[in-house]
């Protein structure tokens, strides 16, 4: 019996320890969580989901969860609390804008730190978006969602005032001469209208190479004075303010909401974001014949370039070891040229490589969507220059809504634009003052 008994207590700890194992996560088993935090919404949404799908099957280990948190700049306010609170997520979306604040954060950790030389070709990456987003060369957040301003256009509107469909404006003369002509004709109520005005702003300074602030526009050290109320900003405000006046011009929003006056065809031209690309042809598609064309310039100044908009990804501090090299993984999905490639596609914004760009021009991707190089070409045809590289500037957020709101005032006539520029540099300059008090 005694025999018995101890086959029987042998067995049943045995099948207990098997049970055990059976029921006990193995190590390949354990899913590593990464939070994404982004601010893609409508049509950007499902190309988001498309990649974090993508990856997610192809790593059964990782389990990266995207969570829409707003606009942009919901998100970097969000992802500035999270690290305050102790809570960060592992990647916060966040736009150029924000590029110095997540600099000087401390909080981060930059894409090239988490990268063994060799692993990433950074340098496949396309140069302005690159230069903006690097120290020293560094790269310090991950290109995702890049885009620049371009011109769109309606060409049936043009044939119906007796313009050239052909010939849109190249320069600021051109754009009242061709705006005063389609109003005059009774096409449409007003020529054009422009989306994020205080970023067209900027990008008006870089592309005639001037600018926007002290320190070589933030580059050789923190910015603590702006230049946009100097005379090239002045003329842009007052050629701007006369085109309001002669209707040639019209205040569309903060945005994208001009957007909408363009596609129901009550102006006929719209200087915007290059994202909005894919979006705008879709809903043009059937209506009226779309073109693009690079922004306009004023002539007599010397030749800068477009600059970047749009976001790149960064990467939090306050993770594990084994959760940085999930994120790793993540961002070297991102930047695979197919992946690239696809999300130009659904969204317009740049393939961030200049592998995806080659891929695209061999199998004739731009040659069936020339608009889509529009954008590209512009953003290649500039001169490299600090001027032109794009500025950066602590709290940049609130300064390009202290220059909005002046812009508005020019265009509803109750500023002058000297003394509107000149009341926003002041407030500027003391945002800029008190930012870099806290990094003395």
């Amino acid at each position: 019996m005694k025999g018995r008994s101890y086959l029987v207590s042998m067995l049943a700890g045995l099948l207990a320890g098997i049970f055990f194992v059976a029921m006990t996560p193995t190590v390949s088993q354990a899913v590593t969580k990464i939070s994404f935090w982004h601010a893609m919404s409508g049509r950007r949404l499902p190309a988001v989901e498309r990649i974090v799908n993508g990856f997610n099957a192809a790593h059964p280990d990782i389990k990266v969860e995207a969570q829409f948190m707003g606009k942009y700049k919901e998100v970097i306010a969000k992802t500035i609390a999270a690290v305050k609170a102790g809570k960060p997520p592992h990647i916060a979306q966040v736009y150029e804008v924000g590029f110095q604040t997540m600099y000087d954060s401390g909080a981060i950790i930059p894409v090239y730190k988490l990268f063994k030389p060799g692993e990433v070709d950074f340098g496949d990456v396309v140069w302005p978006i690159r230069d903006y987003y690097s120290v020293k060369g560094k790269l310090y957040s991950m290109p995702f969602n890049s885009s620049t301003a371009m011109l769109y256009y309606n060409k049936d509107l043009f044939r119906k005032a007796g313009l050239d469909p052909n010939r849109p404006p190249t320069t600021y003369k051109d754009l009242e001469r061709i705006g005063k002509k389609l109003v005059e004709s009774g096409v449409v109520p007003y020529g054009f209208s422009t989306g994020w005005p205080s970023w067209i702003f900027e990008q008006a300074h870089a592309y005639h190479n001037q600018y926007y602030a002290n320190h070589q526009n933030g580059r050789k050290g923190r910015s603590t004075k702006v230049y946009f109320n100097k005379p090239f900003g002045v003329k842009y405000a007052k050629t701007m303010t006369r085109f309001s006046n002669e209707k040639v011009y019209i205040f569309g929003g903060r945005e994208y909401s001009a957007n909408k006056s363009f596609l129901a065809q009550q102006i006929a031209m719209l200087i915007q974001s290059t994202s909005s690309v894919g979006s705008i042809e879709k809903a043009a598609k059937g209506k009226f014949e779309l073109g693009t064309t690079f922004l306009p310039r004023f002539e007599g100044y010397p030749r800068g370039n477009s600059v970047i908009g749009g976001a790149t990804l960064w990467v939090l501090k306050g993770h594990s070891k084994k959760e940085n090299a999930a994120v790793k993984e993540f961002l070297k999905w991102i930047i695979k040229p197919e992946v690239t490639m696809q999300w130009h596609k659904d969204t317009g914004y740049f393939p961030v490589t200049n592998s995806a760009v080659k891929r695209l021009l061999d199998e004739g991707w731009f040659s069936k969507h020339p608009n889509h190089l529009t954008a590209f070409l512009q953003i290649l045809s500039g001169v490299k220059t600090p001027m032109s590289q794009g500025v950066r500037l602590g709290n940049f957020v609130e300064i390009r809504n202290i220059v909005q709101t002046a812009l508005e005032k020019c265009f509803a006539g109750t500023a002058p634009p000297k003394a509107a520029l000149d009341e926003a540099a002041k407030k500027a300059n003391r945002v800029l003052k008190e930012y870099t008090e806290l990094y003395k």
